[in-house]
Protein backbone atom coordinates (compact mmCIF):
# COMPACT_ATOMS: atom_id res chain seq x y z
CA UNK A 1 0.00 0.00 0.00
CA UNK A 2 1.26 3.65 -0.72
CA UNK A 3 2.14 5.68 2.57
CA UNK A 4 -0.04 8.44 2.37
CA UNK A 5 1.61 10.46 5.28
CA UNK A 6 3.41 13.41 4.83
CA UNK A 7 7.03 13.32 5.60
CA UNK A 8 8.10 15.43 8.24
CA UNK A 9 10.73 18.25 7.69
CA UNK A 10 13.51 20.07 10.14
CA UNK A 11 14.78 23.26 8.99
CA UNK A 12 17.83 23.72 10.61
CA UNK A 13 18.85 27.61 10.70
CA UNK A 14 21.04 29.91 12.36
CA UNK A 15 23.77 32.58 11.37
CA UNK A 16 27.43 32.06 9.91
CA UNK A 17 29.17 29.32 12.10
CA UNK A 18 26.51 28.61 14.63
CA UNK A 19 27.20 25.17 14.59
CA UNK A 20 24.37 23.64 11.89
CA UNK A 21 26.67 21.28 10.43
CA UNK A 22 27.99 19.49 13.68
CA UNK A 23 24.39 19.26 14.83
CA UNK A 24 23.52 17.79 11.85
CA UNK A 25 26.03 15.08 12.24
CA UNK A 26 24.88 14.47 15.72
CA UNK A 27 21.43 13.47 14.26
CA UNK A 28 23.17 11.56 11.65
CA UNK A 29 24.68 9.92 14.30
CA UNK A 30 21.88 9.19 16.33
CA UNK A 31 19.02 8.78 13.92
CA UNK A 32 16.02 7.37 16.33
CA UNK A 33 15.88 4.72 14.13
CA UNK A 34 14.71 6.79 11.16
CA UNK A 35 16.11 7.16 7.64
CA UNK A 36 17.21 10.64 7.19
CA UNK A 37 17.90 12.56 4.03
CA UNK A 38 19.72 15.88 4.20
CA UNK A 39 19.00 19.22 1.88
CA UNK A 40 22.36 21.65 2.31
CA UNK A 41 21.98 25.04 1.12
CA UNK A 42 25.32 26.75 1.02
CA UNK A 43 26.22 30.48 0.23
CA UNK A 44 28.74 30.14 -2.59
CA UNK A 45 29.80 27.47 -5.07
CA UNK A 46 32.12 25.45 -2.62
CA UNK A 47 30.37 22.74 -1.30
CA UNK A 48 32.21 22.38 2.43
CA UNK A 49 29.26 21.64 4.60
CA UNK A 50 27.36 18.82 2.25
CA UNK A 51 31.33 17.35 2.01
CA UNK A 52 31.70 17.06 5.53
CA UNK A 53 28.23 15.36 5.82
CA UNK A 54 28.82 13.14 3.38
CA UNK A 55 31.93 11.85 4.64
CA UNK A 56 29.58 10.93 8.01
CA UNK A 57 27.19 8.45 5.15
CA UNK A 58 26.07 5.31 6.52
CA UNK A 59 22.93 2.96 6.12
CA UNK A 60 20.58 5.45 8.04
CA UNK A 61 21.62 8.14 5.48
CA UNK A 62 23.80 6.99 3.01
CA UNK A 63 25.01 9.60 0.12
CA UNK A 64 22.61 9.47 -2.46
CA UNK A 65 20.21 11.12 0.55
CA UNK A 66 22.48 13.73 0.78
CA UNK A 67 21.88 16.66 -1.48
CA UNK A 68 23.57 19.77 -1.82
CA UNK A 69 22.12 22.94 -3.59
CA UNK A 70 24.88 25.88 -3.78
CA UNK A 71 25.10 29.07 -4.78
CA UNK A 72 21.14 29.62 -4.56
CA UNK A 73 18.78 30.53 -2.30
CA UNK A 74 16.77 28.19 -2.09
CA UNK A 75 13.64 29.64 -1.62
CA UNK A 76 14.75 31.89 -4.55
CA UNK A 77 14.76 29.14 -6.64
CA UNK A 78 11.96 27.14 -5.52
CA UNK A 79 10.62 25.98 -8.87
CA UNK A 80 13.77 25.29 -10.18
CA UNK A 81 15.75 23.80 -7.74
CA UNK A 82 14.16 23.02 -3.86
CA UNK A 83 10.68 21.46 -5.72
CA UNK A 84 12.81 19.00 -8.01
CA UNK A 85 15.23 17.87 -5.06
CA UNK A 86 12.57 17.19 -2.58
CA UNK A 87 10.59 15.28 -5.52
CA UNK A 88 13.67 13.64 -6.07
CA UNK A 89 13.89 12.45 -2.70
CA UNK A 90 10.00 11.63 -2.11
CA UNK A 91 10.88 9.46 -5.28
CA UNK A 92 13.66 7.20 -3.54
CA UNK A 93 13.53 3.47 -3.65
CA UNK A 94 13.57 3.86 0.07
CA UNK A 95 11.69 6.69 1.12
CA UNK A 96 12.80 8.97 3.89
CA UNK A 97 11.76 9.04 7.01
CA UNK A 98 12.86 12.68 7.91
CA UNK A 99 14.18 15.19 6.22
CA UNK A 100 16.68 17.68 7.45
CA UNK A 101 17.21 21.10 5.53
CA UNK A 102 20.49 23.21 6.91
CA UNK A 103 19.77 26.60 5.57
CA UNK A 104 22.90 28.90 4.52
CA UNK A 105 23.63 31.07 7.47
CA UNK A 106 22.72 34.14 5.27
CA UNK A 107 19.51 32.61 4.60
CA UNK A 108 15.68 34.27 5.73
CA UNK A 109 14.01 31.41 6.72
CA UNK A 110 10.39 32.64 6.46
CA UNK A 111 10.43 32.85 2.81
CA UNK A 112 11.52 28.98 3.01
CA UNK A 113 8.65 28.07 5.00
CA UNK A 114 6.05 29.41 2.46
CA UNK A 115 7.85 27.20 -0.43
CA UNK A 116 6.22 24.50 1.48
CA UNK A 117 2.82 25.93 0.66
CA UNK A 118 3.54 25.05 -3.34
CA UNK A 119 0.65 22.55 -4.36
CA UNK A 120 3.53 20.04 -6.10
CA UNK A 121 4.74 18.83 -2.34
CA UNK A 122 2.35 20.82 0.11
CA UNK A 123 0.45 17.46 0.51
CA UNK A 124 3.40 15.07 1.25
CA UNK A 125 5.98 16.88 3.40
CA UNK A 126 5.43 19.05 6.73
CA UNK A 127 7.58 21.34 8.63
CA UNK A 128 7.88 19.05 11.56
CA UNK A 129 10.06 22.39 13.15
CA UNK A 130 12.94 25.20 12.80
CA UNK A 131 15.83 24.78 14.65
CA UNK A 132 17.80 28.67 15.17
CA UNK A 133 21.11 27.97 16.54
CA UNK A 134 22.64 30.99 17.93
CA UNK A 135 26.51 30.95 19.08
CA UNK A 136 25.98 31.94 23.01
CA UNK A 137 29.27 33.30 23.27
CA UNK A 138 28.41 36.03 20.12
CA UNK A 139 24.75 36.70 21.34
CA UNK A 140 26.12 37.48 24.85
CA UNK A 141 28.60 39.96 23.34
CA UNK A 142 25.52 41.43 21.83
CA UNK A 143 27.03 41.65 18.03
CA UNK A 144 23.53 40.61 16.13
CA UNK A 145 21.36 42.30 18.80
CA UNK A 146 22.09 45.59 19.06
CA UNK A 147 20.35 47.61 21.85
CA UNK A 148 17.26 48.98 20.49
CA UNK A 149 16.73 52.26 23.22
CA UNK A 150 20.37 53.30 21.43
CA UNK A 151 19.63 52.80 18.10
CA UNK A 152 16.11 54.66 17.97
CA UNK A 153 18.22 57.63 19.76
CA UNK A 154 20.44 56.99 16.94
CA UNK A 155 17.97 57.32 14.69
CA UNK A 156 16.14 60.15 16.22
CA UNK A 157 19.56 62.51 15.98
CA UNK A 158 20.62 61.44 12.64
CA UNK A 159 16.98 60.26 10.03
CA UNK A 160 19.81 58.78 7.33
CA UNK A 161 21.11 55.96 9.71
CA UNK A 162 19.28 52.46 9.04
CA UNK A 163 17.42 51.49 12.05
CA UNK A 164 19.25 47.83 12.25
CA UNK A 165 21.96 46.12 10.24
CA UNK A 166 21.46 43.73 7.18
CA UNK A 167 23.26 41.01 10.23
CA UNK A 168 20.48 41.73 12.57
CA UNK A 169 17.99 41.51 10.73
CA UNK A 170 18.90 37.92 9.54
CA UNK A 171 19.50 36.93 13.35
CA UNK A 172 15.83 38.36 14.31
CA UNK A 173 14.05 36.21 11.44
CA UNK A 174 15.78 33.24 12.55
CA UNK A 175 14.80 33.44 16.13
CA UNK A 176 11.29 34.93 14.55
CA UNK A 177 10.50 31.58 12.40
CA UNK A 178 12.16 28.86 15.43
CA UNK A 179 10.34 26.94 17.48
CA UNK A 180 13.64 26.07 19.46
CA UNK A 181 16.62 28.06 19.79
CA UNK A 182 19.81 26.03 20.71
CA UNK A 183 22.35 28.07 21.79
CA UNK A 184 25.46 26.39 20.69
CA UNK A 185 29.26 26.34 22.05
CA UNK A 186 27.46 26.78 25.47
CA UNK A 187 30.59 25.41 26.53
CA UNK A 188 32.82 28.77 25.32
CA UNK A 189 29.67 31.16 27.00
CA UNK A 190 30.01 30.01 29.99
CA UNK A 191 26.93 30.68 33.22
CA UNK A 192 26.79 34.05 32.91
CA UNK A 193 27.30 34.06 28.83
CA UNK A 194 24.56 32.21 28.40
CA UNK A 195 22.07 33.87 30.63
CA UNK A 196 23.08 36.86 28.54
CA UNK A 197 22.59 35.53 25.80
CA UNK A 198 18.88 33.89 26.62
CA UNK A 199 17.78 37.30 27.76
CA UNK A 200 18.70 38.99 24.52
CA UNK A 201 17.05 36.04 22.49
CA UNK A 202 13.86 36.16 24.67
CA UNK A 203 13.83 40.25 24.28
CA UNK A 204 13.75 39.36 20.27
CA UNK A 205 10.90 36.84 20.10
CA UNK A 206 7.39 37.16 19.40
CA UNK A 207 6.25 34.98 21.34
CA UNK A 208 8.39 32.29 24.09
CA UNK A 209 10.42 30.09 22.68
CA UNK A 210 12.17 26.77 24.47
CA UNK A 211 16.06 27.80 24.79
CA UNK A 212 18.53 25.16 25.17
CA UNK A 213 22.08 25.27 25.52
CA UNK A 214 24.33 23.35 23.55
CA UNK A 215 27.89 22.00 23.30
CA UNK A 216 29.54 20.25 20.26
CA UNK A 217 26.50 19.52 18.58
CA UNK A 218 24.85 17.39 21.26
CA UNK A 219 21.67 17.39 21.98
CA UNK A 220 18.43 14.51 22.47
CA UNK A 221 16.92 14.46 19.05
CA UNK A 222 14.02 13.52 20.40
CA UNK A 223 13.57 17.59 21.95
CA UNK A 224 14.13 18.21 18.43
CA UNK A 225 12.72 16.01 16.10
CA UNK A 226 8.72 14.84 16.07
CA UNK A 227 7.75 18.78 17.11
CA UNK A 228 4.72 18.14 14.60
CA UNK A 229 4.92 22.10 14.40
CA UNK A 230 3.05 22.15 11.08
CA UNK A 231 4.79 26.06 10.56
CA UNK A 232 4.29 25.90 7.34
CA UNK A 233 0.70 26.94 8.32
CA UNK A 234 1.66 28.89 11.50
CA UNK A 235 3.44 31.83 9.19
CA UNK A 236 1.30 34.49 11.19
CA UNK A 237 2.98 33.63 14.83
CA UNK A 238 6.89 34.18 12.90
CA UNK A 239 6.63 37.41 11.54
CA UNK A 240 9.47 38.80 9.35
CA UNK A 241 11.14 42.05 8.82
CA UNK A 242 10.16 41.37 5.26
CA UNK A 243 6.51 40.44 5.55
CA UNK A 244 4.67 42.40 2.50
CA UNK A 245 7.78 42.32 0.38
CA UNK A 246 7.11 39.15 -2.42
CA UNK A 247 10.92 38.50 -2.08
CA UNK A 248 14.00 39.23 -0.58
CA UNK A 249 17.78 40.38 -1.46
CA UNK A 250 20.99 38.78 -1.10
CA UNK A 251 22.52 41.72 -2.19
CA UNK A 252 23.68 42.89 1.12
CA UNK A 253 26.59 39.76 0.91
CA UNK A 254 29.22 38.55 -0.85
CA UNK A 255 31.01 35.55 -1.81
CA UNK A 256 34.16 35.02 -3.60
CA UNK A 257 36.26 31.74 -3.74
CA UNK A 258 40.12 31.73 -3.49
CA UNK A 259 42.15 29.41 -5.17
CA UNK A 260 45.11 28.64 -2.13
CA UNK A 261 48.27 27.15 -2.84
CA UNK A 262 50.32 24.40 -0.71
CA UNK A 263 50.71 25.97 3.05
CA UNK A 264 54.15 24.89 5.27
CA UNK A 265 52.56 26.45 8.00
CA UNK A 266 48.74 25.95 9.24
CA UNK A 267 49.97 28.48 12.03
CA UNK A 268 50.82 31.36 9.30
CA UNK A 269 47.33 30.92 8.00
CA UNK A 270 44.89 30.80 10.84
CA UNK A 271 46.72 33.80 11.65
CA UNK A 272 46.41 35.58 8.09
CA UNK A 273 42.86 34.87 8.51
CA UNK A 274 42.05 35.87 11.48
CA UNK A 275 44.07 39.21 10.31
CA UNK A 276 41.13 39.06 7.35
CA UNK A 277 38.37 39.28 9.95
CA UNK A 278 39.96 42.12 11.84
CA UNK A 279 41.04 44.35 8.88
CA UNK A 280 38.29 43.75 6.36
CA UNK A 281 35.59 43.00 8.58
CA UNK A 282 35.37 39.09 6.98
CA UNK A 283 32.29 37.12 8.19
CA UNK A 284 32.88 33.58 7.40
CA UNK A 285 35.79 31.89 5.93
CA UNK A 286 35.21 27.84 4.99
CA UNK A 287 37.53 25.50 3.02
CA UNK A 288 40.32 22.98 2.20
CA UNK A 289 43.98 23.45 2.85
CA UNK A 290 46.67 20.79 1.00
CA UNK A 291 49.49 21.42 3.65
CA UNK A 292 53.31 20.46 2.25
CA UNK A 293 54.00 16.91 3.28
CA UNK A 294 50.88 16.05 4.68
CA UNK A 295 48.63 13.54 2.71
CA UNK A 296 45.12 14.08 4.39
CA UNK A 297 43.78 17.73 3.39
CA UNK A 298 42.88 20.30 6.51
CA UNK A 299 39.59 21.46 6.76
CA UNK A 300 39.22 25.43 7.58
CA UNK A 301 36.07 26.53 9.51
CA UNK A 302 36.44 30.51 11.02
CA UNK A 303 33.63 32.74 11.96
CA UNK A 304 34.82 36.43 12.33
CA UNK A 305 38.63 35.83 13.81
CA UNK A 306 37.72 32.28 15.48
CA UNK A 307 39.30 29.97 13.26
CA UNK A 308 39.03 26.23 13.66
CA UNK A 309 41.06 23.86 11.44
CA UNK A 310 42.07 19.97 11.27
CA UNK A 311 42.98 17.02 9.21
CA UNK A 312 39.34 15.75 8.30
CA UNK A 313 40.18 12.72 5.19
CA UNK A 314 42.84 11.90 2.82
CA UNK A 315 43.25 13.46 -0.39
CA UNK A 316 43.46 10.36 -1.87
CA UNK A 317 43.10 10.39 -6.31
CA UNK A 318 41.34 14.12 -5.76
CA UNK A 319 43.82 16.90 -6.62
CA UNK A 320 45.77 18.81 -4.20
CA UNK A 321 43.88 22.21 -4.77
CA UNK A 322 43.66 24.26 -1.78
CA UNK A 323 39.87 26.50 -1.88
CA UNK A 324 38.66 28.94 0.97
CA UNK A 325 35.64 30.37 0.68
CA UNK A 326 35.41 34.03 1.96
CA UNK A 327 31.65 35.63 2.73
CA UNK A 328 31.40 39.37 3.92
CA UNK A 329 29.26 41.92 3.66
CA UNK A 330 28.90 43.30 0.44
CA UNK A 331 31.12 46.24 0.74
CA UNK A 332 33.83 44.93 2.46
CA UNK A 333 34.57 42.17 -0.71
CA UNK A 334 38.09 43.39 -2.01
CA UNK A 335 39.15 40.46 -4.04
CA UNK A 336 43.00 41.81 -4.29
CA UNK A 337 43.28 42.65 -0.67
CA UNK A 338 41.75 39.45 0.48
CA UNK A 339 44.39 37.51 -1.46
CA UNK A 340 47.33 39.81 -0.54
CA UNK A 341 46.30 38.83 3.43
CA UNK A 342 45.50 35.15 2.39
CA UNK A 343 48.78 34.76 0.29
CA UNK A 344 47.02 33.06 -2.87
Amino acid sequence: MTDLSKIPVTVITGFLGAGKTTLIRHLMQNPQGKRLAILVNEFGTVGVDGEILKSCADENCPVENIVELANGCICCTVADDFIPTIETLMAMPQRPDHILIETSGLALPKPLLKAFDWPAIRSRITVDGVIALADAEAVAAGRFAPDEAAVQAQREADDSLDHETPLSEVFEDQISCADIVLLSKADLAGEAGLAAARALIEAEAPRKLPILPMTEGIIDPRVILGLNARAEDDLAARPSHHDGHDDHEHDDFDTVVIDMPEVTDPADLVARIQRLAREQHILRVKGYIAVTGKPMRMLVQAVGDRVRHQFDRPWGHLPRRGQLVVIAEHHHIEMAAIRETLGA
